[in-house]
């Protein structure tokens, strides 16, 4: 028998069911498990990336520098790069700097080499640049070790450098936009002047091509040992300066970039009169041309020779009087120089310094006060620009001070010691408390010839001529109520207003209504008489041929013909904001201050003449500035240009400033260019300008317009600043006053003409020069609106004394300008 035996499968109940799964953790562990795997991974990554991208992050860092050597003498093969004997002592250099930099912890580990791009006299002064490769988060410490002045100390077995002594080792970091010149020779130069040479240097292409775009040119300049370099640019036209990468023209007291001997950043155009010389205080020179733009400009012509060294500055001043002035003046005076002048006069007299011209202005703001060039006097420290001035002493001596550091230059200063008495410091003058004379005259005149207003103070007001504000200041009666705060209070300008049955007079004087039109000058302007006369030359002719004997009624503000004709066409001669207050003396305008001012440059000789707006296509300026020359055709429109807008004639392109040029140039017929009569032109534009908040048009004067004896006029331009000085880049304007005509005719005999008049002051100071020929002579009038006085057009010097401006009659000519313009 079979017997079949089943398997048995044994079935768990169901509420067993959890002993048959696998363990595992709970799920919230899980998840926090994955948080913390998370945050561990972004954490690892952060480290990386940093690590990766910062702390191994390299930058090149170039430096420039110099170094002594002290125990060799120049020869002249040093000046040639490619000679043996500049090889060999240039890898001398470079050992010494590789051996210097590996025992310096700092620099060490990241120096990678370095060049030496010249050598000069003192005993051998090497320039070299050196370059390093830096992790970023080191970048700040490389350069604070570098930035201190070594002396070299050789190891023991530094065999190639026994008897190499090496001292005065600077270097300063390298300026961005000159990287490129540290190995890039194809647009380096270097020139040598001997005794009695001029040598003429230009940038690549002047002036037919404009300079390159974006290349880095150098030229060294040289001169024999004991000498010193005085360089000139001639003509400078380069890319106008911006913040956002300029064309650039530096120059160095060094042959190589170094910021600390920086004499000199120049960029924009200068007009061939302003002065751009420039003295070193050593042998050598580096200029450098950086161009980041593509923009067309022709760049620069300059010249430099060599003269001998000023052994001594300064020096012992004996006499009753006398001049003196920082080194080489007018031109700039060098880095690195200190002068003392001991002053001594009579010993029964004190003496007292008058600073005719003082120009010690920095480019850079630096703390403390004076802390760059200065002069120094009775322990006072005194820089920047100031108007002429006076420093006195207590005694028959005094000693000046004068002190130049390493870098930026200026013209300096030109001075005068006078010996006086010191019971009476002005014989015969009124001494300012600045311890400035001027005449007696000027005081209490209304005008502040004194820089601190001592001259207006503690005045009696003649009541005839003059009124007195409430600061006792005195001014001409016919400033008050012209709607400007000539007083400095604004007293002039209160109570403008009659009262009830009263007439206002046009100088705000009051007078019953009873006394209007009564055929007496009551309001001593003739605003009372305002009535209908018969027309002459001297009266105004309104459009409905109704003449008027009010003086000057055009644009008043007022309609005194019953037409209203003497109140239209009046949009013009207003400014975008009120002037300041007046001030006698040239100074910076403000920008758009003279909206109608214009520039007048001839193709490559840069500003020449002014002009004046006076219609959206018509310009007025002067009849000689469009004369031929053999060199030149002056009279054909294609030779200008001019500028609209402008402020400062190094920044042409900046927004605001429009150029134009010209269709047609009219002179009038009559100009003698001998006698300068007649002495106008107009000048219609090739395309209409656009007006704005600085370009707008001056008034024309009406040909029976007056210009009394005594007025205030401003005349402004770009012309020299001084009489054979140099011209100025920002506008400048100055406020004198119309010269009787018979006193005009008689201090400048047989030479003024019923077309001319003077304008100035008799004691000379303030006055037009070169360059401002054609340029506005702008009268405030009525309410505040101002009229076309004159044209600037000549005169004997500048500013002299009793040799006032002499300028071109505009109502004179008004109906020449209608019949050519339709103004």
């Amino acid at each position: 028998n079979i017997n079949v035996f089943e398997e048995g499968v044994e079935f768990l109940p169901a509420n067993n069911s959890r002993k048959v799964e696998k363990r595992g953790p709970k799920r919230w562990i899980v998840l926090l498990a994955l948080v913390i795997f998370f945050i561990l991974l972004s954490l690892m990554v952060g480290i990386l990336v940093w690590h990766f991208n910062y702390q191994n992050a390299w930058v090149q860092k170039i430096f420039n520098g110099y170094l002594r050597i002290t125990n060799e003498n120049f020869i002249d093969a040093y000046e040639n790069s490619n000679s043996t004997e500049f090889a060999h002592l240039a890898n001398k250099v470079k050992e010494a700097l590789k051996v210097l930099y590996n025992g310096i912890p700092a620099l060490g580990p990241f120096y990678k080499e370095s060049g030496i791009t010249a050598f000069s006299e003192g005993s051998v002064i090497a320039y070299y640049w050196s370059e390093f490769s830096v992790p970023q988060y080191k970048a700040e410490e490389v350069e604070r070790a570098i930035s201190k002045e070594y002396v070299l100390s050789l190891p023991p077995r530094s065999r190639a450098l026994q008897s190499f002594n090496v001292a005065s080792i600077v270097a300063f970091p390298t300026d961005a936009r000159t990287l490129q010149t540290t190995r890039d020779n194809s647009c380096s130069f270097s020139l040598h002047a001997r005794d009695n040479e001029v040598i003429s240097f230009t940038t690549p292409g002047f002036p037919d091509s404009p300079y390159p775009a974006r290349a880095r040119c150098q030229w060294a300049l040289r001169g024999d040992v004991g000498q010193v370099l005085s360089l000139t640019f001639q003509t400078f036209d380069v890319a106008p300066c911006d913040d956002d990468g300029s064309d650039l023209v530096m120059v160095y007291d060094s042959l190589s970039p170094v910021e600390p001997r920086a004499v000199v950043q120049l960029c924009g155009v200068y007009p061939p009169s302003y002065n751009l010389t420039f003295l070193s205080s050593q042998n050598v020179m580096l200029v450098t041309l950086i161009t980041n733009t593509v923009r067309r400009h022709p760049g620069f012509k300059a010249e430099f020779f060599q003269l001998s060294k000023m052994m001594e500055c300064g020096g012992h001043l004996t006499g009753v009087q006398g001049t003196f002035s920082t080194p080489y003046y007018p031109g700039h005076y060098p880095p690195n120089i200190d002068c003392t002048w001991d002053i001594e006069v009579p010993a029964d007299q004190n003496v007292k310094i008058r600073f005719k011209i003082f120009y010690l202005v920095e480019p850079h703001k630096t703390l403390g006060t004076c802390t760059k060039d200065y002069v120094e006097i009775n322990g006072e420290k005194i820089c920047g620009e100031k108007l002429q001035f006076v420093v006195s002493s207590n005694s028959n001596k005094i000693t000046v001070h004068f002190h130049s550091d390493e870098s930026y230059t200026d013209t300096g200063f030109l001075a005068e010691y006078l010996s006086y008495d010191s019971s009476d410091p002005c014989p015969g003058m009124f001494t300012c408390k600045t311890g400035r004379c001027i005449n007696n005259a000027l005081r209490c005149d209304g005008w502040a010839d004194c820089t601190d207003f001592s001259d207006e103070l503690e005045c009696v007001c003649n009541s005839t001529f003059q009124f007195t504000c409430k600061n006792k200041f005195c001014k001409p009666l016919y400033w008050v109520c012209d709607g400007l705060n000539d007083c400095g209070d604004n007293s002039d300008e209160l109570q403008c207003s009659c009262p009830e049955g009263n007439f206002r007079c046009g100088n705000g004087k009051c007078i019953p209504e009873s006394q209007k039109c009564d055929k007496q000058d009551n309001c001593g302007d003739g605003s009372d008489e305002a009535w209908t006369v018969p027309c002459t030359k001297y009266t105004y002719k309104c459009l409905s041929g109704v003449c008027l004997s009010k003086k000057n009624p055009e644009c008043d503000g007022k309609k005194d013909c019953s037409d209203g004709s003497d109140e239209k066409n009046c949009d013009c001669g207003l400014r975008s904001f009120s002037r300041h207050a007046r001030i006698v003396g040239g100074q910076n305008s403000d920008e758009g201050e003279w909206p109608w001012q214009v520039s007048l440059h001839a193709e490559g000789e840069g500003h020449l003449c002014g002009a004046s707006v006076i219609s959206s296509t018509w310009l007025v300026s002067a009849a000689h500035c469009f004369v031929d020359t053999p060199r030149k055709r002056y009279s054909q429109p294609t030779q200008w240009k001019a500028f609209l807008g402008l402020h400062d004639q190094s920044k042409r392109s900046v927004k605001g400033v429009q150029e134009r040029g010209f269709k047609q140039i009219i002179r009038h017929a009559a100009f003698n260019d001998f006698t300068f009569d007649y002495d106008i032109a107009v000048l219609e534009l090739d395309k209409p300008v656009e007006f704005s908040s600085v370009i707008r048009p001056i008034c024309l004067p009406d040909s029976s317009h007056t210009f009394p004896a005594g007025k205030a006029i401003w005349v402004t331009g770009w012309g020299h600043t001084k009489e054979g000085g140099t011209g100025a880049l920002i506008l400048q304007k100055g406020e004198i006053r119309v010269i009787n005509q018979t006193t005009c005719e008689s201090l400048l005999p047989n030479q003024v003409t019923p077309r001319m008049m003077c304008v100035g002051f008799l004691n000379g100071g303030v006055d037009s020069c070169q360059g401002d020929s054609g340029g506005p002579l702008s009268s405030v009038e009525n309410d505040g609106r101002m009229f076309l006085a004159g044209v600037v057009s000549w005169g004997d010097g500048c500013a002299r004394r009793n040799k006032p401006g002499v300028y071109t009659r505009t109502p004179i000519l008004r109906d020449w300008i209608k019949e050519q313009t339709g103004v």
